[in-house]
């Protein structure tokens, strides 16, 4: 059982909505999703047929994270908030997730290309993640909520005493805040912080919350204790799966479809570069995630492997099961070897030294390197959706430890139907004496 001993003082707030044609036709698509068994929402003909009920008040649970963390732990991320949206729903409450704009990420490094306030849409399929929970993105919200306010940040952070007794449980308390605040009052009173670039939004209250356990504990606060509108958890990653890997782990996952844009660059340059399509690799993908399950093992990929070798903060921050590049070669050339190869595409954030070392070593090397214009236009984020897409169709596929990148790919393979031991292979140290292989985590439908 979660205890939940919140005392926070409620901020008497009433907020009216006007609701634009655009959420209102999202809400009604979802609507039609969630009562209409079999039919397609993805397709173009496709009208909602569930009748819009009279608008009752919605409220937003907005979120954010530690911004040293990365693109593909963001991702996770999410699947912690949508599960703990449903939470939330399941329970009667008109709950929407705000997706926090992407942005000043530490691999986005690209100069000259301006990389704040980028929207889901741009990496990921709107209409696939709205079928599986409500989702708008920042700028609706403000549209929708009448301005750049959030009522309340609750910034999520651990116990400062650790665990009691060296036992594990779930808790949520108010607490006081254990690190310096991001955020700063202003001389109206408002809270201005960070907020994804968006330097005119402002909070109007912070509090710091001691959180251990999984996302659903916060539903009980969110509901019980807070009767603001707009919610927003900071430092989101604190809080743990409710149902990894179980089937509503998968929904989620399966719901985060590229955008179409992404995968057809990857699909034509598989096509121009690595002899790849999906008709002869029998990895053909639905845009609809609901109705795609394809078998275990039926996926062929592509006459290539698939590489992707993280360098950089990796080098240092994991020194013992990280190869050196003659070490991470050797390893490709065996696998090319053996599974009778002759091309090998690489994924890597190996710096301009390292990247000529490499390419003396493995001249046959392939790699996806976007045009200064084309780069502009998929920014960073992209350029790294299409080489995990590249790599998610390939015969076979290696992957860094502990990499979410190469975990993403992972769990991509798994929804196209990979053998898994074409899938679930990483590099190890030179010196590595006990190299353990990624853990199958079997999709759930």
């Amino acid at each position: 059982m979660a205890h939940v001993a919140l005392h926070i003082p409620l901020l008497s707030l009433t907020s009216t909505h006007s609701f634009s044609t655009f959420f209102l036709s999202t809400f009604a698509a979802f609507a039609a999703f969630e009562t209409a068994s079999g039919d397609n929402v993805f397709s173009a003909s496709h009208t909602p047929t569930a009748p819009v009920a009279a608008a009752r008040d919605l409220r937003y649970l907005l979120y954010d994270v530690n911004p040293p963390e990365g693109f593909n732990l963001r991702r996770d991320v999410y699947i912690r908030m949508a599960s703990l949206v449903k939470t939330l729903r399941k329970n009667g409450d008109d709950w929407v997730l705000v997706l926090p704009p992407w942005g000043r990420l530490y691999h986005w490094q690209s100069p000259n290309i301006h990389q704040i306030r980028i929207p889901w849409g741009e990496f990921f399929s709107l209409t696939s993640l709205q079928a599986n929970v409500p989702v708008i993105e920042y700028e609706e919200f403000i549209a929708e909520n009448g301005g750049p306010f959030i009522d309340q940040v609750l910034i999520l952070q651990n116990y400062a005493e650790g665990w009691t007794d060296g036992k594990w449980e779930e808790k949520v308390d108010e607490r006081p805040c254990i690190e310096k605040l991001m955020y700063s009052k202003d001389k109206q009173g408002y809270y201005r912080g960070w907020f994804w670039g968006y330097e005119e939004t402002r909070a109007r209250k912070v509090t710091c919350i001691s959180a251990q356990g999984h996302a659903s504990i916060m539903a009980p606060v969110l509901q019980k204790n807070i009767t603001v509108t707009s919610v927003m958890l900071d430092r989101a990653e604190t809080l743990l799966h409710d149902h990894y890997a179980g089937k509503d782990y998968w929904d989620t996952r399966r719901s985060m479809v590229f955008a179409k844009h992404l995968r057809l660059i990857g699909d034509d340059f598989r096509a121009k570069h690595l002899n790849s399509t999906d008709d002869r690799d029998n990895t053909g993908y639905s845009e609809d995630w609901t109705r795609m399950k394809a078998k275990l093992g039926s996926a062929k990929g592509g006459p290539y492997l698939g590489v992707h070798l993280r360098r950089k903060d990796f080098i240092w921050g994991h020194r013992e099961d990280v190869p050196t590049l003659k070490g991470a070669v050797k390893k490709m050339q065996q696998l090319m070897k053996k599974h009778k190869l002759n091309k090998v595409f690489v994924a890597t954030d190996a710096d301009d030294e390292e990247l000529k070392e490499l390419k003396k070593l493995l001249p046959d090397m392939v790699r996806f390197e976007p045009s200064p214009e084309d780069l502009e236009l998929f920014k960073d984020g992209g350029v790294a959706i299409i080489d995990q897409w590249i790599c998610a169709h390939a015969r076979v596929f290696i992957g860094t430890s502990v990499s979410t990148f190469s975990f993403r790919i992972h769990e991509e393979r798994e929804i196209l139907g990979f053998d898994p031991k074409t899938t679930y292979n990483r590099f190890c140290g030179d010196s590595e004496k006990e190299c353990e292989q990624p853990t199958h985590w079997k999709i759930v439908y």
